[in-house]
């Protein structure tokens, strides 16, 4: 499977897992708005993602994916199954202690995370959901296992599918548990957090198959004389080598969240949640390119560093940070100048107020500021992860991470929580221009001849979209419609469509040949 193609399959399911994500916010914004308890839940629920992000699909997956990739390359299926099968008991145990310990410590995790919870009344609901969904963080480092396999086998459709489940299964849970759970007098919040572990439950079974039929299912051993065998396999003890700094860089970043979430709590009732629905508009984009362009790309780089293709190895790099310009661009600009009418047609209904609009717009706007940034790390960060070496991107995020709170405290005084977005964003821009900077000097990556003409083809394309989008913005009354939800919808997707056909128009215009560009 090409490169383009195995990108464009993680892209679309990607794609579906964002749309039922994005339906998702929107059946909570409609039936919770921005509340004391919705504030709880999305508290609740970045505990066990950040430490999935933490510990599975981040440094999990980055020390794992260049290991096992080296083995395969190097020492034949057997030496492989061994090292799936002692990483995956490793893993096991290692979930059964993180669960436990953060089922019984919900109350000092969610203090930590959003102490200001308990001064708008949403901290003990939030410590009963840090306790209901806590297990999640093991489904996930599981469904991570199976796809760091499956991925460097070449088999990236089940692990970017399965997240479409999560949000299936939040939706299914708050439609049909909700009139129960009220009848019952229990707080109707609480059903998104049983739709979450349901989930979670969901997504890990789903990878039982794939993995079955290329015959790499993982065999846990749950007695201590096989975690001992295990621990000391040398693959699993490279592997924990290097999620030692990758851990480090990876908490960077999730510190940096866990900073925004507490000041977040402290800006009022509903400030986490508008963050939060902010923050969906803005992964949209970074899931469908950055997080699809690092699936691809990681085992493909981490192969051509193993077998000594310097050149190859640039080429993927120039192939992947071309794409993020072509893609991120024109998102950012789209963000910053159509926000107010995307956020109203996502979420302005039932409980959603035009306060919490107004506050979810310009907070999706900080995130437009450094949006190539969030998705242009989605790919230099593997190039160094490739080359297995963790540290750097390490010490370049610990930086960030100093530079964000300085801005963050220059912001949020102004701004509120879009002074949040905004220092996330830059201090993304940061962050990916330094490590850009870093393999540069390495010698690893040499951009290709034609990117000063390419730039200049994106930068006029862009323009011409951004011109078009503000104009729409700000001819249609896209508050006004909320009664005609029908209309707006259409309505919104018409002026989606019609910038989509301005871009490439003008990039056609101007000469790029996107189907040689693309293959290429």
């Amino acid at each position: 499977m090409s490169l383009l193609r195995s990108a464009s399959t993680v892209s679309i399911l990607t794609l579906a897992s964002r749309i039922t994500g994005l339906v998702r916010e929107l059946l909570v914004a409609t039936l919770f708005g921005a509340s004391a308890m919705t504030d709880a839940f999305n508290v609740a629920f970045r505990i066990p993602n950040l430490l999935r992000r933490l510990f599975a699909e981040g440094a999990f997956s980055q020390a794992f994916v260049p290991i096992l990739a080296e083995a395969r390359a190097k020492r034949g299926d057997a030496a492989t199954h061994e090292l799936i099968d002692a990483v995956g008991t490793v893993l096991a145990w290692t979930m059964l202690v993180v669960c436990t310990v953060g089922v019984l410590g919900s109350p000092a995790l969610v203090w930590l995370m959003a102490s200001g919870l308990r001064e708008s009344g949403g901290f003990d609901a939030a410590v009963l959901m840090t306790r209901l969904m806590f297990p999640y963080i093991g489904c996930m480092s599981l469904v991570a296992l199976a796809a760091g396999i499956l991925n460097t086998w070449g088999r990236f459709a089940v692990p970017a599918a399965t997240p479409v489940l999560l949000n299936v299964s939040v939706i299914g849970a708050a439609v049909l548990l909700r009139p129960f759970f009220a009848g019952w007098g229990i707080e109707p919040v609480l059903t998104l957090a049983v739709g979450v572990m349901i989930g979670g439950v969901l997504q890990l079974v789903v990878q039982f198959p794939a993995l079955r039929r290329l015959g790499l299912l993982p065999h846990f051993r749950l007695g201590l004389s096989a975690l001992r065998t295990a621990w000391v396999h040398p693959d699993v003890r490279r592997v924990l080598r290097q999620m030692g700094p990758a851990v480090l860089g990876v908490s960077v970043a999730q510190l940096s969240l866990l900073v925004n979430t507490q000041i977040a709590s402290h800006l009022g009732v509903g400030a986490v949640s508008w963050l939060t629905y902010a923050d969906r508009l803005m992964e949209f984009p970074t899931a469908l390119l950055g997080v699809a362009l690092g699936v691809v790309l990681t085992p493909q780089l981490s192969a051509a560093q193993a077998r000594g293709d310097t050149q190859g190895y640039s080429a993927l790099l120039d192939w992947g940070l071309r794409l993020v310009v072509l893609l991120a661009l024109p998102s950012a600009v789209a963000l910053l100048l159509f926000a107010e009418p995307v956020v109203a047609v996502l979420y302005h209904y039932g409980r959603f107020t035009a306060h919490d609009l107004q506050q979810t717009t310009t907070a999706v706007m900080g995130y437009g500021v450094g949006l190539i940034g969030l998705v242009a790390v989605k790919v230099v960060a593997p190039g160094f992860y490739a080359r297995q070496d963790i540290r750097t991107p390490v010490k370049i995020a610990v930086v960030v991470l100093v530079l964000t709170q300085v801005m963050n405290a220059v912001f949020v005084p102004r701004l509120g929580v879009a002074g949040l977005a905004l220092a996330i964003g830059l201090g993304a821009v940061v962050n990916a221009s330094w490590l850009l900077l870093g393999l540069r000097r390495l010698g690893a990556y040499q951009p290709a001849a034609g990117w000063p003409l390419f730039l200049a083809r994106v930068a006029f394309a862009s323009a011409v979209l951004g011109a078009g989008l503000w104009w729409a913005a700000g001819h249609f009354d896209w508050i006004g419609l909320h009664a005609h939800a029908g209309r707006r919808v259409a309505l919104l997707f018409g002026c989606i469509a019609a910038a989509g056909v301005v871009y490439f128009g003008c990039l056609a215009a101007t000469g790029m040949n996107l189907k040689r560009m693309l293959k290429r």
